[in-house]
């Protein structure tokens, strides 16, 4: 079905609480879902997001607080539902990896695992033994070149030296399929850098096969492998599932509907799983690969890079108590271009706040309609009709909306913004208030109904990002009477 979208972000791992790289990721997919929703109706848009709950960490971390992982995972996983509530985010579904309805496809996914064959005609899982480095932080085993003064450089631990029998994924017998899939971009991989990056890995001999298991002495807290009670499904496979786990696979009219996923969007510390692992499993249970995998890169704060030795973790619900929602996601979304590193530069956001909002589109708000309630006693003799005909003025709106489609956010704002200023420009180039009192009034509607025309575009091409301020902008230019509003709608910050 083509006239469909379904978007996913990663499920957020619980072992800690929402940060802003969790709420980018987020806002990006509402952003998206929101433009897809107006473009194709609320029926034919799915945006999933969740949490991913099982695993050494959660279990470590319930351990600390006396209490049980279920219980651990409740607490965590709700902070992200509250987290996402007070940015206004509009999900469809949010899975979590404890729920029953994601654990009974798991396992009926492990036992197709168990039970077909690879492309070569190997068994596509397998048991041995493995011995290796593991970081408890990553959830994965790293190689002796990957340390740095013995410890890992992500989570400054020293890996713990393990020797278990475990089950394997067979995926060397895959990547030749995935290979041809990524370079046909049948599974696209953006931006094009992470693509070669992903290239470049299946082309080095040798990739190592995957765990899909782990010992229960080591993982107590995981779903229990079908067919090896003394094993735990590893945490990566439990995960990945879930994209088709929330819309009922195999048989629910959702997965039949929205499979599959148009755009998945993650970070780059889990590419190689969604690049490799995920289309292998997919190609095990002969189901069809997402369209693309969209990739942001690492966060700095104030060119620092973020982790709470530093003390600069930020949490998304300290900036909508500061800002609002809708101020917080511009503010996120405006400073950087998706797929590259970026430096959130929180310490300039109540200047840019300032002016952008109360400068820029606050300030076009108060002075328009406060012209045309003061010159025209409100009566801007524009219809909804005349407004709706004059979207996409000098193809404004499709310019912004085909950035929105590229994943151009910071691009799409710019231009949005760009015409905030040209309007304010033309306001102080035009003089309207000498027009009235030269008493010129054909030529001073005119330019006011032009002016207004442009704000409501304006306020259209803002609805996928701030819905709230969209909608209000247009009920005012809307109404039988246009007044300035009582309040303005950007207080101006000291």
């Amino acid at each position: 079905m083509k006239n469909k979208f379904y978007i996913t972000t990663p499920i957020y791992y619980v072992n800690d609480q929402p940060h802003i790289g969790h709420a980018y990721t987020t806002v990006i997919a509402d952003v998206l879902a929101r433009y897809y929703r107006q473009k194709l109706g609320d029926d034919n848009v799915y945006f999933l997001t969740g949490t991913d709950e099982h695993g050494v960490k959660v279990a470590e971390s319930a351990a600390k607080q006396k209490i049980t992982p279920q219980k651990f995972t409740d607490n965590i996983s709700q902070q992200f539902k509250d987290a996402w509530q007070k940015l206004d985010i509009k999900y469809n579904d949010f899975i979590r990896t404890t729920e029953d309805r994601h654990q009974k496809i798991v396992v009926n996914i492990l036992n197709q695992l168990k039970q077909t064959k690879t492309p070569q005609g190997n068994d596509v899982l397998y048991e041995a033994d493995y011995q290796g480095l593991y970081c408890v932080g990553c959830e994965k085993f790293i190689t002796e070149a990957e340390l740095v003064d013995g410890q890992c450089p992500d989570h400054k631990r020293k890996p713990e030296k393990l020797v278990e029998k475990n089950w394997f994924f067979r995926l060397g017998d895959f990547l030749p399929a995935i290979k041809k899939a990524i370079e046909a971009d049948q599974l696209i991989i953006y931006p094009p850098g992470r693509k070669k990056e992903v290239l470049g890995l299946i082309n080095k001999q040798n990739m190592p096969d995957f765990s899909i298991s782990r010992p229960v002495k080591s993982v107590a807290w995981g779903i229990d492998l079908p067919w090896d009670k003394e094993q735990k499904v590893y945490v990566w496979v439990d995960a990945l599932s879930n994209y088709i786990t929330a819309l009922g696979y195999p048989d629910k009219e959702l997965y039949q509907k929205f499979w599959p996923a148009d755009i998945q969007l993650l970070a780059l510390d889990i590419l190689k799983f969604h690049a490799l692992y995920w289309p292998a499993i997919l190609m095990v249970l002969d189901i069809p690969l997402p369209k693309g995998l969209y990739i942001h890169g690492f966060f700095k704060i104030n060119g620092q890079k973020m982790s709470k030795s530093l003390g600069n973790v930020v949490s998304p619900n300290d900036l909508v108590k500061q800002y609002g929602s809708e101020v917080t996601k511009y503010l996120i979304l405006s400073q950087f271009s998706f797929g590259s590193e970026s430096d959130i530069k929180i310490n300039d956001f109540p200047a840019k706040y300032n002016a952008d909002l109360v400068n820029g589109l606050g300030n076009l708000i108060n002075r328009l309609t406060n012209m045309i309630e003061q010159y025209l006693d409100g009566d801007i003799g524009l219809t909804k009709k005349d407004l709706e005909k004059s979207l996409n003025i000098s193809k404004f709106l499709s310019n912004i909306n085909q950035e929105i489609e590229e994943l151009n956010f910071k691009l799409a704002l710019l231009k949005i913004w760009n015409i905030i200023s040209t309007v304010n420009e033309e306001i102080d180039k035009n003089k309207p208030w000498e027009l009235a009192k030269n008493n010129d009034q054909q030529k001073l509607k005119k330019l006011l109904q032009d002016w207004t025309k442009y704000l409501y575009n304006i306020a259209v091409s803002l609805q996928p990002f701030m819905p709230q301020t969209a909608e209000h902008i247009l009920k005012i230019l809307t109404a039988k009477q246009i007044k300035k509003p009582v309040k303005p709608l950007f207080p101006r910050i000291n």
